[in-house]
């Protein structure tokens, strides 16, 4: 299976996306976390295109989608996934599809899921936070000093997390034999932070996140309401988010399978062949026989 690199105008924005696979197949979204980009499932796409339509998106301002300026464009979570969702749904026409929600891909998901259940076959969720007690040290100055008095000041210490030694330890702490992580991932990734006001789109992102935080209860009401299939594939070992927001899921879902790898934030790049096929499997048994079901109507819920 060829991975094609596609190119859309959404609302005046060239966005970049990765497709491959056979259209007509299962769909599965692919959505990326910070600091990365659709770079980061170049392995996985190709693993799971024989079974999937897979179609993974850069959002604007990473990867090789267009970053335009801040002061034209914001850069909140809310208009990320405006765009996402036009590409899938209304430039690609996509029927039905599965999530898989990486880090930033959560928020992004989350809201396209519940502006549009009917869409939304299943989740696949890979250290993505939806649950307080998600949130590891690494937040505390995020939480504690940036989103309650935004200011030069308290943006100064975020700065170093696009730093190209953060974005390594990003990739690197806590994974099993850190010489398994190729350097192309922060090397890409930094590439994309030289760009014009790639700094301040970073920062705009990180004082937005409080959107998604104030929004947990409504993911989480949806989930309940829902009940869409889940897998969580979690790196045990992630700084970012803890294992005890993985297995937050299972409160809202009970029947939400879990699964931890002995690795870091971006658990792919260590035990892809074993996540792949627990995609595979899980779609097949949770997701595959439930084709041509009749969604759940909201008025339901």
């Amino acid at each position: 299976m060829h991975v094609h690199h596609r190119t859309r105008t959404i609302d005046g924005v060239q966005v970049f996306y990765r497709e491959a696979g056979r259209p007509g197949d299962p769909a599965l979204v692919l959505l990326h976390g910070f600091p990365t980009s659709s770079h980061m499932f170049r392995h996985l796409i190709p693993a799971l295109a024989s079974r999937f339509h897979v179609i993974a998106p850069d959002y604007p301002g990473f990867g090789q989608s267009e970053a335009p300026s801040p002061a034209v464009f914001p850069y909140t979570f809310d208009r990320l996934s405006e765009i996402v969702e036009k590409l899938l749904l209304e430039e690609l026409a996509l029927p039905r599809f599965t999530l898989l929600m990486q880090d930033y891909g959560g928020p992004v998901g989350f809201r396209i899921a519940t502006r549009h259940p009917e869409k939304v076959e299943g989740l696949i969720v890979q250290n993505s936070n939806a649950y307080e007690e998600g949130f590891t040290g690494f937040w505390n100055h995020l939480r504690e000093q940036y989103w309650r008095a935004p200011s030069p000041e308290t943006e100064a210490p975020l700065r170093d997390i696009l730093t190209a030694g953060a974005l390594r330890w990003i990739y690197t702490e806590g994974v099993a034999d850190p010489e398994r992580i190729s350097p192309d991932n922060w090397i890409v990734d930094q590439a994309a932070l030289q760009r014009p006001q790639a700094e301040r789109i970073q920062l705009d992102l990180f004082y937005d996140y409080r959107t998604n935080v104030a929004l947990y209860p409504a993911w989480q009401a949806w989930l309940r309401t829902q009940r869409p299939p889940v897998l969580v594939v979690w790196g045990k070992n992630d700084p970012i988010f803890t294992p005890e927001g993985a297995t937050a899921f299972r409160r809202d879902v009970p029947d939400a399978e879990v699964h931890f790898f002995d690795t870091g934030h971006f658990a792919l790049e260590e035990e892809l062949a074993p996540i792949a096929a627990a995609i595979e499997e899980f779609h097949a048994r949770r997701i595959g026989r439930l084709a041509g079901a009749p969604k759940r109507r909201a008025s339901a819920r």
